[in-house]
């Protein structure tokens, strides 16, 4: 059996993108920080986001069934850290602009891209749900550079000039 702060050191190595998960609707708005976030099919077009079932964060969005995954663009790192902590909602959300997407979740103004979902199946597994992540809608912005977290730190990507 290997260790667990064996296997999250080992994690570190793995680079990901940084994102905020946000939802709103009938049990209210809330977001969290996540870096486990991928693609899962192109048809229909599916993400997949794990949320620990322990989150304080975990019944709202089981509740909503919607989400938005935001991904962060260089220079929202303290965005990120205040998304990522025990911060109170409302702060979290007054420290950005932010517009309703097509599910009436919150889409980051600034953001690289933002995925609206409606959440299509939730698998458990461990101390997490895997919610499978329907697309609705998507909205780019190709004027940013991206953000990667990466051996527990933030690292900025540049586009490469043309």
């Amino acid at each position: 059996m290997i260790e667990k702060q064996i296997f999250r050191d080992a994690m570190s190595c793995l680079g990901a993108a940084v994102n905020i998960v946000t939802t709103d609707g009938p049990a209210g708005r809330a977001g969290f920080t996540a870096s486990a976030v991928c693609s899962v099919t192109d048809d229909p077009p599916t993400l997949l986001v794990c949320l620990n079932r322990s989150a304080s964060v975990w019944p709202i969005f089981n509740r909503n069934e919607a989400l938005c995954v935001n991904t962060l663009a260089a220079g929202h790192e303290a965005l990120s850290n205040l998304f990522g902590g025990k911060t109170a909602m409302t702060e979290r959300f007054s420290a950005a602009r932010w517009r309703n997407g097509a599910t009436g979740c919150p889409q980051l103004e600034g953001a690289i891209v933002s995925f609206d979902c409606r959440i299509s199946q939730v698998v458990s597994v461990g101390t997490h749900d895997i919610l499978f992540c329907e697309l609705v809608a998507l909205e780019r912005n190709d004027e940013s550079h991206g953000l990667v977290w990466f051996d527990r730190g933030y690292h900025q990507l540049m586009r490469p000039a043309c």
